[in-house]
């Protein structure tokens, strides 16, 4: 596919995470962009959407496509036989291509770095992203949520280097051919698609089996899956990184000091270890230090100077919907994060508590889809530990699925089966939360809305 012939693009389902940024990315390259979507406000991409060369309609309307277009891109969220505007798009008349096809075929012509596993591939690309920008690299960039040090979820840059976010669901890693990968973990997850942890597992080893002899792989040693894969699987030469375990980058000496947390990394060459000293990261949870791991990895073997990784791995400020800070109520702090999978909440719940010790701490959590909801249920019961308080709202369903099959007071129900004097209260609505909220939370709560779906919006009203 030549893009430099490609002049307008036309877009369903626009306002996607993934999609929003490849949209912007077309822009920031003199595209036209026409797409379309729900009116439903997305707020992963609106702000991205933002740009002069791009414009949205809404609703689903096969006349919506213009027959002037070069290329139709859409969502592999809509089928043919659901949305008008992908069946006359496979039509054959216009060249049509699904989201991970297009974006493939922009990264596989680059040196492309891709991020991938099953948990902070968002912040890990964005980290990395910075880390590359401010070197000096003029990266291109995607990555799955709004960064505000990009101002944006994308960058344009002039250089051959072109980092991504890919993710695993209905097999998107088959379209990438990359030259580097950070592969964060890799633990069970989309059972609507992967019916066994077998299936899941197989789509990473097929991946890392496609790095080149003369590419890499920055692998985390603490995931014993990825450590199994990697020395099977891989082709390429591959660099380790654990906290507090052997690999060739090893965390330690970790400290948190509240606002942000220090720990020293060495690495090993030929059985030697080599001090490269402290850093700091303003990103709670030991899982950033994890992330940041992988981002110091891959930043020396791209020779950008030790004491510039150090500088501008401190900078950085984090993604929106990862651990964000919406403001406050009535003397409460409110928090939003994209966490939806046990390991993710689990994980983000540990930092939070970390960052704010000895303050209440209240989960609005919202399920998202019935698949997931059903097939994790027992881990779902046991990953709100660090919560004083959850509660649990009706599941977000996919538009993918088929709804039902299980309901959130099962889950409510597990939860206090695992700790019997936690509250855990069930409320269906987010505006039925909303008003419970105003009426419980005091000063120096914390309040974490959690999930896939919109309970970001809950804060909408409270938060002036």
């Amino acid at each position: 596919m030549d893009f430099k012939k490609i002049k307008k693009v036309y877009m369903i389902g626009i306002k996607g995470s993934g999609m929003a940024q490849l949209a912007r990315y077309f822009a920031e390259n003199g595209k036209e962009v026409i797409g379309s979507d729900v009116a439903e406000n997305f707020p992963t991409s609106e702000e991205s959407l933002e740009h002069e060369n791009i414009r949205i309609l809404l609703g689903f309307d096969e006349n919506n496509i213009d027959p002037g277009s070069d290329l139709i891109i859409y969502s592999t969220a809509y089928k043919p036989e659901k949305n008008p505007e992908v069946r006359k798009a496979l039509d054959g008349r216009i060249k049509a291509v699904n989201y991970p096809e297009a974006l493939s075929a922009v990264f596989n012509q680059k040196y492309g770095i891709a991020v991938v596993g099953s948990h902070g591939k968002t912040t890990t690309t964005a980290w990395l992203g910075y880390v590359l920008l401010e070197a000096g690299f003029r990266p291109n960039v995607i990555v799955g949520s709004i960064v505000p040090q990009f101002k944006g979820g994308s960058l344009v840059g002039g250089s051959d280097y072109f980092v991504a976010e890919v993710d695993e669901y209905q097999n998107k890693l088959r379209y990438f051919n990359p030259r580097a990968v950070l592969l964060n973990n890799i633990d069970y997850d989309h059972p609507d698609f992967f019916l066994s942890r077998e299936d899941y597992e197989k789509v990473f080893a097929d991946f890392i089996k496609r790095i080149p002899a003369k590419g890499i792989l920055i692998a985390n040693f603490d995931d014993p899956v990825v450590r199994r894969l990697s020395s099977v699987n891989c082709p390429a030469r591959v660099l380790s990184y654990a906290i507090g375990n052997k690999a060739d980058y090893e965390a330690y000496e970790i400290k948190n000091d509240g606002a942000r947390q220090v720990f020293k990394v060495r690495t090993r060459e030929d059985d030697e270890s080599f001090e490269l000293g402290s850093f700091t990261i303003s990103l709670a949870g030991r899982h950033n230090i994890s992330n940041a791991l992988a981002v110091i990895a891959m930043s020396v073997q791209l020779d950008i100077p030790l004491k510039d990784i150090r500088g501008y791995l401190a900078e950085f400020r984090g993604t929106n919907r990862r651990m964000q800070v919406l403001g406050e109520y009535n003397g409460g702090l409110f928090i939003d994060d994209y966490a939806h999978h046990p390991t993710e909440i689990k994980t983000t719940l540990e930092g939070i508590k970390s960052r704010y010790r000895g303050r209440f701490l209240t989960v609005v959590f919202h399920p998202h889809t019935f698949t997931r909801t059903k097939a994790l249920m027992d881990d779902f019961s046991k990953c709100f530990s660090k919560a004083d308080k959850v509660i649990v709202l009706d599941i977000f369903g996919s538009a993918r699925e088929e709804q039902g099959g299980v309901h959130s007071t099962e889950m409510v129900s597990k939860i206090k089966e695992e700790e019997p004097e936690k509250e855990v209260v069930y409320i269906p609505t987010l505006a039925e939360c909303e008003e419970y909220l105003k009426k419980n939370v005091g000063n120096g709560d914390i309040v974490v809305l959690m999930g896939a779906g919109d309970v970001f919006q809950v804060a909408d009203n409270l938060i002036k």
